[in-house]
């Protein structure tokens, strides 16, 4: 289910991350779901959901960095 705008993100993404950051993810999130549409590309087991919020929170990772509870730009 790919989101087409920040405001359909899952709430704990919402309220965890800057708007920059939810950018991200959606754009990252969305991508993966298509390039792992075929089970063949996924990790044996994993859904295409978990494989896309994978993706997703490793792209954002790359940006941003996790201090106490908050996600700031590094």
């Amino acid at each position: 289910m790919p989101y087409k705008t920040n405001d359909d993100l899952p709430k704990s993404v919402k309220h965890v991350l800057p708007s920059h950051a939810q950018d991200i993810y959606r754009e990252a999130f969305n991508s993966a779901w298509e390039e792992y549409a075929d089970p063949d590309k996924r990790y044996e087991g994993d859904s295409l959901e978990d494989t896309a919020r994978k993706v997703a929170w490793a792209t954002v990772k790359h940006k941003y960095e996790k201090i106490s509870d908050r996600w700031i730009k590094k």
